[in-house]
């Protein structure tokens, strides 16, 4: 006999805005910066949701916090990340006073590494990639009996991921289409519920790790390989189960964008704005950059910065 399928949580706007009452003042409400961005015909008006100065330098505190606040006080957590998730859930956890457990792969960045230390995290090595890191974090799930949490496919932190696009819809006038960059897709999930079906929202992959456009292709989640300099944020190898769900329900669409295109987007942003963000965080600027995405005329887009977590030195 077959079993049927595992049912996929659908969230809606009241989840996100639910989220947003709950998180209160934990997290920074952070600013939009409307400006002008070398394109390649010429200036292109943006506005830049600058989400990088978020605490902890990552949107996934939104999401982790919001986890934490709907579950038993006190308990133990553990989490596989590449690294923000993993940051994100380390200090979540420092502001409730959680022992906090990071399963991460060899290949972490030091930089993302030393942050979970610094917030208190214990920090386990295992694998080389996510799929490896997070078969370890179940099994360490199990013998501390904690909780664990998950970068991008649960319905909690997706829905505190979409605070994001309540504040840019509180921020911004009209409704401009906004792009942001998919990993796991728990962002781009987050926002497209929080902003409903009259608003575009545009996924923005690396073409080494084109998580959506391969899935939205196949109908499915589907596994891809990963190879790309954002890999260390966006290195799902395939979408969330609610983040394509939500894809599909709001039309979300996906743009591809080359590593040359992403280096060069987060290099202009320190060169013309001096904003430090890490490869994942230009991501979305590429599209526009490189001409994936023309905006129609009259437009101005809105770009979510969306991680700050990178070695300086590497600018």
């Amino acid at each position: 006999m077959t079993e049927a399928p595992a049912r996929i949580p659908r969230l809606y706007r009241s989840d996100v805005r639910a989220a947003r009452q709950r998180l209160g003042s934990d997290v920074r409400v952070t600013p939009v910066f409307h400006t002008e961005v070398a394109g390649p015909d010429g200036p292109v008006k943006v506005t830049l949701k600058l989400e990088h100065l978020q605490y902890g330098g990552t949107f996934k505190l939104r999401g982790s916090l919001n986890a934490l606040l709907q579950s038993a006080a006190g308990r133990p957590v553990v989490i596989a990340s590449g690294g923000n998730a993993g940051i994100a859930a380390a200090l979540a956890c420092a502001v409730q006073g959680r022992p906090c457990t990071v399963v991460v792969p060899e290949t972490a960045p030091h930089t993302k590494v030393a942050a979970m230390w610094s917030y208190g995290a214990e920090v386990l090595w295992h694998g080389t990639t996510y799929a490896e890191c997070k078969r370890h974090a179940d099994i360490v799930t199990a013998e501390r009996n904690a909780l664990q949490l998950h970068a991008y496919d649960l319905p909690a932190v997706v829905a505190g991921a979409g605070v994001v696009g309540l504040e840019i819809e509180r921020q911004v006038r009209g409704r401009p289409p906004v792009l942001m960059a998919v990993g796991g897709g728990g962002l781009m999930a987050g926002i497209a519920i929080a902003l409903g079906p009259r608003s575009r929202v545009i996924g923005v992959e690396p073409k080494g790790a084109p998580t959506l456009n391969a899935a939205l292709a196949a109908g499915r989640p589907v596994d891809v390989p990963v190879d790309s300099i954002a890999a260390d944020a966006l290195g799902a190898t395939r979408i969330g189960d609610i983040a394509l769900d939500t894809a599909i329900r709001y039309g979300v669409g996906s743009l591809l964008v080359g590593d040359d295109a992403i280096a060069m987007a987060r290099e202009y942003l320190w060169r013309e704005f001096r904003l430090v963000v890490e490869p994942a965080g230009a991501t979305a600027l590429a599209a526009v950059q490189s001409g994936a995405y023309v905006p129609a005329p009259g437009e101005r887009p809105v770009i979510v910065l969306c991680g700050a977590n990178t070695d300086v030195t590497t600018l």
